[in-house]
């Protein structure tokens, strides 16, 4: 045997374990490569009732905020009436108060003519 043929047995040991060790290297990558699929698969999996419980508390959500602003129409219009209702009694009130009060004072003012008439008389009557 030559030195050559010894070099080339060599060569095709190291040849042959680098292609063992490549072929083991090839299957523990392709085994953590199954691994991360089976873990993202997982993930999905449970991401998606998370998703499904988003979408419908976000439609509740909008639900909620649909009825709360037509309660809210609602309500003002309800005290935008009230306060029609009550700027309308007020204006009768006053009005009503406009027209008894003036009269009033009127009467008043002429009893007490009248009445300052009377004291007049009776004073100047019982002194003759």
């Amino acid at each position: 045997m030559s030195i050559e043929t010894v070099f080339y047995i060599i060569l095709l040991i190291a040849a042959t374990a680098l292609c063992i060790a490549l072929i083991i290297y090839l299957k523990s990558i392709t085994h953590s490569i199954k691994g991360m699929q089976n873990d993202i698969k997982d993930l999905s999996e449970g991401l998606k009732p998370l998703l499904t419980a988003s979408v419908e508390l976000s439609e509740k959500l909008n639900d909620i905020s649909d009825k709360a602003s037509s309660q809210l129409d609602v309500s003002k219009e309800i005290i935008y009436d009230v306060r029609d209702r009550v700027d309308k009694i007020l204006d009768l009130e006053e009005k009503v108060r406009k027209g008894v009060e003036e009269p009033a004072m009127q009467l008043v003012k002429n009893l007490s003519a009248v009445v300052n008439g009377v004291n007049t008389f009776w004073n100047a009557y019982t002194k003759r």
